[in-house]
């Protein structure tokens, strides 16, 4: 899966598309203080199921890791797999 990353001076999203165009994403808010709250995770309907939204929330944690960013889950997804996976304990604003 090729995950692509798209972002502007305030928002920005983790996304993977096919010939039919984006069938996942991730988006996030850029806060003070190197905080990325992550808004919105979504994923096709007929996809769901397949892990793809837990391989975008990986990926994000690994983004906050190497920019020295702590993500903030708002996001009911983000939420839940933050509680669940202690190792994302520290980019966890």
């Amino acid at each position: 899966m090729d995950i692509k990353h798209r972002e502007n001076d305030s928002r920005g999203m983790f996304f993977v598309k096919d010939e039919k165009g984006i069938y996942a994403e991730l988006t996030y808010q850029k806060k003070a203080g190197d905080i990325l709250v992550i808004d919105h995770t979504e994923v096709r309907p007929e996809l769901e199921g397949q892990g793809i939204a837990t391989k975008l929330l990986a990926h994000s944690v690994e983004f906050a890791r190497k920019n020295n960013y702590k993500i903030e889950p708002l996001c009911p997804f983000a939420e839940v797999q933050f509680d669940r996976n202690k190792s994302y304990s520290d980019v966890r604003a």
